[in-house]
C-alpha cells in the first residue's frame, strides 16, 4: 500500500509519516518513509538550490524537476510495492498538482506527466491555515514559503482535490498526539487486515 501525506509545509507531513511508519512496524507491518523532493538525488540537489534563490526557474520548469525527482526514485517505490512494503510519502504526486494549480499551471498536464508514477492507495490531507505554518517555523523559510498568497491557494487547491475518493482531510491544527490518534484510526480502517 501506498499512502501520501500532504499538506502546507509545517503541518506535520514528516511527523505523521514516521510515526505512522512506527506504529505499523510495531504492529509487523513492514514500512518506509519517501520523502519528496528527496535532496539526496541529482534532480533533488536543483531544486533545492532553486528553493534557495540560487536558481531561478519558472513554474512550470519547477514542476517539472519535482516530478522527475520522483521519477528517480519510481525503481525503488515499485520495487519496495512488489516486496509487500507499506510506502509512507511525505509529499508526493499530489503536491504538483496543489503547488502547480497555485502557479496557474495546467491540471491536466501536471496530472498527465505523472501518470506512469504509482498512485497512491490513501492520500492523508493534513489541513492547517497559512498563518499557522508561519507560526511553525518563522525563520530559515524558503522562496515558496514566504509567499502567503500562494499559500493560501495551495491550501485551497488542497482542499478541491481532498474532496475526491481516497483522500482524507485531517485537521492538522492540532498537537501532533491528537492528530497522529485520528491518523491511526484511519489507517487501521484502510489497511487490509
Amino acid at each position: 500500500m501506498l499512502i501520501a501525506f500532504e499538506g502546507l509545509d509545517q503541518s506535520g507531513k514528516a511527523t505523521q509519516a514516521r510515526r505512522s511508519r512506527d506504529r505499523l512496524r510495531a504492529d509487523g507491518l513492514r514500512a518506509r518513509v519517501v520523502s519528496f523532493p528527496d535532496y539526496g538525488t541529482s534532480i533533488g540537489e536543483e531544486i533545492a538550490r532553486a528553493l534557495t534563490g540560487e536558481r531561478e526557474y519558472g513554474a512550470d520548469v519547477m514542476q517539472l524537476l519535482y516530478v522527475a525527482n520522483r521519477y528517480e526514485r519510481k525503481p525503488e517505490i515499485d520495487r519496495w510495492l512488489a516486496a509487500g512494503l507499506t510506502l509512507i510519502c511525505d509529499r508526493y504526486v499530489a503536491s504538483s498538482l496543489a503547488y502547480g494549480e497555485a502557479l496557474g499551471l495546467d491540471v491536466g498536464w501536471l496530472v498527465d506527466m505523472q501518470k506512469y508514477l504509482p498512485p497512491p492507495d490513501l492520500t492523508v490531507f493534513l489541513d492547517i491555515a497559512p498563518e499557522t505554518a508561519v507560526e511553525r517555523k518563522a525563520a530559515g523559510r524558503d522562496r515558496f514559503e514566504r509567499d502567503r498568497v500562494l499559500q493560501v491557494a495551495v491550501r485551497e487547491s488542497y482542499l478541491r482535490l481532498a474532496a475526491q475518493p481516497g483522500w482524507v482531510r485531517v485537521d492538522g491544527e492540532r498537537h501532533a498526539d491528537d492528530v497522529e490518534a485520528d491518523v491511526a484510526e484511519i489507517l487501521s480502517s484502510q489497511l487490509p487486515q
